[in-house]
């Protein structure tokens, strides 16, 4: 059985960093540098990181899990203008292929609804094709593309795609 369980003790969180820092460094190869990888996940993605946004920036992390065992993650955080910002989501690669981000997805999508927001962005890197056809497949749309400078010599070359509610 699928849940998404929120994290709300450190020990949660701290699962949730480690199956980033796997995820990310399978995922990623080939999609960007590992030097990039590596500072992604320490910046934004590592334990410390992860508890400053859910302490000071209103995010909500959880853990996908089935049958009890942590196949994935994401976060979510309702923003000021009446949206939805899907930080990560994130599946095992074992674990892909089985609906379970469909699942999340839809399950982001009625925690919008429930706080009255009209919709759900991301950012997706523009060479993540894997990716951008999930989210093409949820119904979302590219609303624009953006560069972000986040450190370090590092650029996020992304799209940004939406989905009404």
């Amino acid at each position: 059985m699928t849940e998404f369980v929120l994290c709300r003790k450190d020990d949660d969180l701290q699962l949730a960093a480690a199956l980033a820092d796997e995820i990310w460094h399978e995922h990623f190869p080939g999609i960007i540098s590992l030097a990039q990888t590596d500072y992604m996940v320490g910046k934004f993605q590592s334990f410390e990181s992860m508890k400053e946004q859910v302490e000071n920036e209103n995010y909500s992390y959880y853990l996908i899990t089935v049958d009890d065992e942590a196949i994935g993650y994401f976060a979510i955080a309702p923003k000021s203008d009446g949206t939805m910002f899907l930080s990560k989501l994130y599946i095992r690669r074992e674990h892909r292929g089985n609906h379970y981000s469909t699942a999340a997805f839809g399950f982001i999508c009625d925690k919008a609804r429930e706080l009255g927001l009209g919709s759900v962005w991301l950012t997706v890197n523009k060479n993540n094709d894997r990716a951008i056809a999930a989210y093409e497949a949820f119904g979302m749309k590219v609303a624009r593309t953006q560069q972000t400078d986040i450190g370090d010599g590092f650029i996020m070359d992304d799209y940004v795609y939406e989905l009404k509610l």
